[in-house]
């Protein structure tokens, strides 16, 4: 079975758009009995007939402009090629595409992935957020460099990855510093009947909350569930209820949303993963993203 010869491939395309094997000649400093002789090895190794004699020129046949159709595609997107490993703004910065499941806060997710734009080689960060079974997806065929997810990857998810325990942190309740003044009970018992936000039933959480406050025998009033830790924070921050966040991050979210900590949950824990197709980190940002949750984020 024949091979296609590109430099062939090349000769023949420059005679179809200048019309002749002179002018091509000469914009491919050769000769024009070089290039005649590599048109007749090419159009012979084909099979086919790619030129005919139309007095002292040449006339393309209809499968020589086929031909020369895919050759303009082939040599477009070579070109296209070379311009992109030119751009140095691309080639010297390695690419670093990671996941945020929605039930993760993203106070620590920012966190975590922060230490990718501080390292000594340059990365161009990219981030996804979105539903879990989502970004697992993408990871498995490869879109996605990283997944950060507060669980490991569900047995029902046929896919070749493997999960990375980043760290575990006991949760804290918040509250307006108005809404904290109005419960009267000390901390858990004056949860009972207090207006509650409860993350939304695709957190690892919310279920380990829910049997917390069976096990306690206290009973909030759930105002609202939330999909996105970050709208759930914000009602919050309006004084709607009650709400629960990771206790590693309980500054900054007393800083950033107006709230003070009611208490802390220590018998309830909400963990964070690396999913990756490695089943040993390689990349050098997952590599400083695991190092910071271990020595800095979960001490």
């Amino acid at each position: 079975m024949a091979t296609l010869n590109y430099k062939h491939l090349r000769y023949f395309w420059m005679v179809a758009k200048t019309g002749s094997i002179a002018k091509a000649a000469a914009q491919l400093h050769l000769t024009p009995q070089s290039i005649s002789g590599q048109l007749t090895e090419f159009a012979d190794s084909l099979g086919v007939t790619l030129f005919r004699r139309a007095g002292r020129n040449l006339e393309i046949t209809d499968t020589g402009r086929r031909v020369a159709r895919y050759a303009e595609e082939i040599f477009t997107t070579g070109d296209a090629l070379l311009e992109l490993v030119r751009d140095k703004g691309l080639t010297t910065a390695m690419s670093f595409r990671v996941g945020c499941a929605d039930s993760v806060s993203k106070l620590i997710a920012c966190k975590l992935v922060q230490p990718a734009l501080t390292m000594s080689e340059p990365v161009r960060l990219i981030c996804r957020e979105g539903r879990l079974d989502s970004l697992v997806a993408e990871l498995a065929v490869h879109r996605l460099d990283l997944v950060i997810a507060d669980r490991p990857i569900p047995p029902q998810f046929s896919v070749r990855a493997y999960s990375h325990l980043l760290g575990q942190s006991a949760m804290s309740a918040f509250a307006t510093p108005a809404l904290a003044e109005r419960l009267g009970q000390a901390f858990p018992a004056c949860l009972n009947d207090a207006p509650l936000l409860l993350p939304g039933e695709d957190f690892a959480i919310h279920q380990r909350l829910l049997r917390w406050f069976e096990h306690i025998d206290v009973h909030p009033n759930v105002v609202g569930e939330f999909d996105d830790s970050a709208m759930m924070k914000a009602f919050g921050q309006s004084g709607a209820g009650i709400f629960f966040a990771p206790t590693v991050i309980a500054p900054q979210v007393c800083r950033q949303y107006g709230v003070v900590v009611v208490g802390q949950v220590d018998t309830v824990v909400e963990q964070v993963y690396a999913l990756s197709t490695e089943r040993r980190m390689r990349h050098p940002a997952t590599l400083a993203i695991s190092a910071l949750a271990r020595d800095e984020l979960f001490v």
